[in-house]
């Protein structure tokens, strides 16, 4: 870790930290509704008396003053309704991810990022004040399309302004900052899941949404987007110069995007070029305007240009790009039907009957590790390999998934709380971070955008699948066949699955300059 950070830069890593805010919005939004669910659909008053009565002295005044303006302590929910509560930010987060690579592709990373953050702060005011199941479905809808339009634009912005040495270490920090997200509003949950306590949990992705729209006034606009999609090159080098610090080379990097160095032109050039123009034209026929434009540089912008904007469907048509469609699909379905959102969103009520007294110390605990095996492993990827990492994460949370379904069915709690740990310890290690760190290394720039939205679509489409089915599954194998646990036979079988797509269908990605060196061997062997 301390090898990647030799070369950053504070402005780097404030970009960062700002670029960040969106996913991490994503995490906290994902995981808000866990703690206060009994409390929120009104099913109890207060999860913990003794939580309740620590913060009671410092939320009495916030408790009277929602009562003044008519905010109910609770919102009467069945369980159906609020699985779809929970489901319809996966909706929005799908319609976010497939609308947003497109867009950003052509209107650049800088735009998108605030109509996010726009999406975020409106979903967030309109959950924070709801009364009943339509307004609650209307505000995570909202944050949903924020969320998914933030897992496509922020990788590839950290991917585009990162030093290329240290992508693996830099892409990390899209699953860092979720981490991050899921444990502050974890940590919210334990001690306001009360009364009406709960919306403060709500009102604080307000505080995050508007903290994100005025740090983007700080953040430029992505050098390889303003270089490849815009043609000014200058402006590019100039921005990268300043990410890099100003005695840094970046000639290889300028080079990389095509269409010359962006280097502008000395005073002595300038005036060589000027005497060699004026004693050339002195014989000359005059010219059109037109006429003296540069002429076209078949390896520079133009060529750029045409390729920036391949569209959703033409990444799947064309045979150099479907290879990496089907992988990125491959591995964000993995990421998603190993599991880990039936501990992200349901652990605290997975685990009240197992463990009444600490399911949501519990919760905080999941999400700590969860952050702290992320950073410990962000160095991993680009050591041990991208490819490497994912199958040592499937694997690991198979095995997990077996452990924690025979535990709960047979009742051994330690053996169940430890199971849980590693199942979120395993997916730090790779099906977290490495995914979105790949989607953008199988393709060339022309595709990015468009791979990105097919990947996060892909990854929403099986939250929802989680989010939705989950507890309605698990209830119904309960009841069928007794006991608990029963649905995590189906996760450690869906494990044994991916990792023989990830074997098969999914190259390594680490030292490879580009997409064309990814595939080489595949292509040479079809």
């Amino acid at each position: 870790m301390a090898s990647a950070l030799q070369d950053v830069t504070l402005y780097l890593v404030v970009l960062m930290v700002i670029a960040t805010l969106g996913p991490l919005q994503f995490g906290f939004h994902l995981g808000e509704l866990n703690a206060p669910e009994d409390v929120i659909t009104c099913r109890k008053k207060t999860i913990s008396a003794t939580v309740a009565r620590m913060v009671s002295l410092v939320t009495k005044a916030d408790t009277e003053a929602d009562t003044a303006v008519n905010l109910a302590d609770c919102i009467p929910m069945s369980s159906s309704s609020f699985a779809a509560v929970s489901a319809i930010f996966t909706v929005g987060g799908l319609i976010g991810a497939l609308t947003a690579g497109p867009f950003t592709s052509a209107r650049g990373r800088w735009l998108a990022m605030q109509i996010t953050a726009a999406c975020y702060l409106a979903g967030s005011l309109v959950e924070t004040f709801s009364s009943s199941v339509l307004t609650m479905i209307l505000g995570r809808f909202l944050t949903g399309l924020g969320a998914g339009a933030s897992t496509v634009i922020v990788p590839l912005y950290i991917s585009e302004v990162a030093p290329p040495k240290q992508r693996g270490f830099f892409g990390a920090f899209t699953q860092i900052s979720i981490n991050v997200g899921i444990l502050f509003t974890q940590t919210e949950g334990f001690f306001l899941s009360h009364d009406n306590a709960w919306r403060w949990i709500l009102g604080s992705g307000i505080l995050l949404a508007a903290t994100q729209t005025v740090g983007l006034l700080i953040v430029p606009e992505s050098p390889a987007w303003t270089a490849t999609a815009k043609g000014d090159m200058v402006r590019a080098r100039r921005v990268l110069q300043r990410i890099r610090g100003k005695h840094a080379n970046i000639d290889e990097e300028v080079e990389a995007w095509g269409g010359g160095d962006g280097r502008l032109p000395s005073e002595e050039e300038r005036l060589l070029a000027s005497g060699e123009a004026e004693s050339s034209d002195a014989n000359a026929t005059p010219m059109s305007p037109a006429a003296v434009q540069p002429a076209p540089n078949n390896n520079s912008n133009n060529n750029n240009n045409n390729k920036a904007h391949l569209g959703f469907a033409q990444v799947v048509r064309d045979p150099h790009t479907r290879p990496a469609i089907i992988a990125v699909v491959g591995i964000m379905f993995a990421q998603q039907l190993c599991g880990i959102n039936s501990i992200i969103m349901y652990s605290v009520s997975l685990l009240k009957d197992l463990l009444p007294t600490s399911s949501a110390l519990l919760t905080i605990i999941i999400s700590i590790i969860n952050l702290a095996v992320t950073i410990g492993a962000s160095p991993l990827p680009d050591k041990l390999g991208r490819k490497t990492m994912l199958l040592v994460s499937i694997v690991g949370q198979g095995t997990s998934s077996l452990a924690l379904a025979l535990s709960i069915l047979f009742e051994v709690k330690i053996l169940s709380a430890i199971s849980v740990l590693l199942f979120v310890a395993l997916f730090a290690v790779g099906l977290g971070p490495v995914p979105f760190i790949m989607a953008s290394e199988l393709v060339g720039s022309e595709g990015v955008g468009a791979t990105q939205s097919w990947a996060l679509g892909a990854s929403y489409i099986a939250t929802f699948l989680v989010a939705y089915l989950f507890p309605i599954i698990n209830e119904a194998l309960n009841k069928a066949l007794g006991g608990a646990g029963w649905v995590y036979f189906i996760f450690a079988g869906f494990a044994l699955l991916w990792a023989g797509f990830v074997s098969y269908n999914v190259p390594e990605t680490r030292g490879k300059k580009n997409a064309d060196e990814v595939w080489s061997r595949t292509r040479r062997t079809d």
